[in-house]
């Protein structure tokens, strides 16, 4: 075990030279020009614009305005220092339906990036799918249907023929649980149902996809990326006596559902026992686990806060802090008679527990799992209040709240890379303020803030901050 500030308020720790730090966006979040150049609809287009699904019925139709301001975005990662960058391509822009042939002002567009990116010394780290996915493929039964991660690898396979000799890694997947669970069955994401037989048919045809999306990058890629997907694996802490088998089931369905047939190759045996009276789980076709099982060379890490459970006792108001919006589904099924507990604070703006030794534990846990694959953390940070204070050189940001949330998982990082943990980069998220799906633009976890009248850039604190410690490569004081 490292030693260090209870607190994890530590300073001066410093990260090796080839550790690569970066931030990470998501195209429905930043990129606006919904109805340009070519893009068809996505879910989230159509989900934000439903009445009362997004918070003040904000919607991504101009978002950020990424999409007219990229060069200047560009200029503005140079300026922070960023080594990397973690973008999302959304698949409409690429084939507006789904299929078919390759929208060629959609590819022109990620090719800017990519080029100015690489123009500027910049890393590029791309995610296929960051959950816009196209509305005419849910229309077929989206994520629930076989054929979607069919479509996917098509997909993937004209983006890697386009881009394959510039990339540094792949990412096929963000957040597959997100998209699952809390899209087909909790009603809080898109396309907004409430079905758990879906869902999990979704987590299968998501991890397929992924499986399906490595083969055919590695039949046309021509430089030598990495590979990876990102997951954001819960932390979870039993409580009381019936903790232990509360945080077996949530363990199961949050974590084990994905790592087992992407690393293990199989289902856990009791994911398939406890959800048996939701699904028979005969989506999942013979020979699927390998064609899932794709050797990796990177496992993405999003982590944010923790979550404590216990079993129900089924008399008491059942508490349900498991961190997501309440639409009437539940992200859970087969265990809905596990009971999430409030945490102790403090809390983001998202009411989401700080805890930096969850981000430590995870990635020890994970090291101690599978020793031979390296990490890399592919999102943390946190939204708060952010108040902007006029001063003599201008408006400000002075987000202490951010740098110290920053700070403190930054020393987690560090303490776990001094347990052994193979950790080869953190990208911080977010670089923007951007729509913040369920939230809109309630929520602001960027590091530059974005005035949504005039669209104005502004870094805040945090990203001063973040741009010391990548010239210094040493957490500030």
């Amino acid at each position: 075990m490292t030693t260090g500030s209870a607190d994890y308020r530590d300073a001066g720790l410093t990260f090796p030279d080839d550790f690569l730090f970066g931030s990470a966006t998501a195209s429905y979040q930043i990129e606006g020009a919904v109805q340009e150049d070519g893009r068809g609809p996505s879910i989230w287009d159509t989900f934000s614009h439903t009445p009362g699904k997004v918070w003040n019925d904000d919607t991504g139709d101009v978002a950020d305005d990424h999409y007219h301001r990229l060069d200047a975005d560009l200029d503005l990662m140079a300026d922070l220092g960023l080594e990397a960058y973690r973008f999302s391509i959304a698949w409409p822009r690429i084939q507006p339906t789904g299929r078919g042939p390759a929208n060629e002002a959609g590819l022109a567009f990620y090719e800017r990036l990519v080029d100015g990116l690489i123009a500027r010394g910049i890393r590029p780290i791309a995610t296929l799918y960051h959950w816009d996915l196209p509305q005419a493929l849910e229309d077929e039964g989206g994520w629930a249907n076989r054929a979607t991660a069919e479509a996917f690898a098509d997909y993937a396979r004209i983006v890697g023929e386009r881009l394959g000799d510039r990339i540094a890694v792949w990412t096929t997947l963000n957040e597959p649980w997100c998209s699952a669970y809390l899209g087909y069955g909790s009603g809080a994401h898109a396309p907004g149902l409430l079905d758990g037989a879906k869902a999990l048919a979704a987590v299968h045809h998501l991890n397929l996809a992924h499986g399906l999306a490595v083969a055919a990058l590695r039949d046309v890629v021509t430089n030598d990326p990495g590979y990876s997907i990102t997951l954001n694996l819960h932390v979870i802490r039993p409580s009381g006596p019936t903790g232990a088998e509360a945080a077996r089931r949530i363990d199961g369905l949050a974590n084990r559902v994905f790592l087992g047939p992407l690393l293990d190759g199989e289902y856990p045996a009791d994911v398939i026992a406890d959800t048996a009276e939701v699904t028979d789980w005969s989506f999942v076709k013979p020979g699927d686990t390998e064609l899932i099982r794709q050797p990796i060379s990177l496992l993405g890490v999003n982590y944010y806060s923790t979550v404590t459970v216990q079993m129900w006792d089924g008399e008491s108001p059942r508490a349900h802090a498991d961190g997501h919006k309440d639409m009437g589904g539940t992200p859970w099924p087969g265990s809905e008679d596990v009971e999430f507990l409030v945490q102790p604070g403090p809390y983001t703006a998202m009411g989401w527990n700080i805890d930096p030794s969850g981000l430590e534990d995870l990635l020890v846990a994970l090291h101690e799992a599978y020793p031979t694959l390296p990490l890399m953390v592919t999102e943390n940070g946190a939204a708060f209040d952010d108040v902007v204070t006029e001063e003599a050189d201008g408006p400000a940001v002075h987000d202490v709240d951010r740098i110290d949330y920053l700070r403190r998982h930054f020393t987690a990082a560090h303490r776990a890379m001094a347990r052994g943990v193979d950790l080869r980069g953190y990208q911080v998220w977010s670089l923007m303020d951007n729509f913040e799906w369920g939230y809109g633009f309630s929520k602001r976890f960027g590091i530059v803030r974005v005035d949504y009248d005039t669209l104005e850039r502004l870094p805040k604190d945090s990203a001063k901050w973040y741009a010391e410690l990548i010239r210094t490569r040493s957490i500030p004081a």
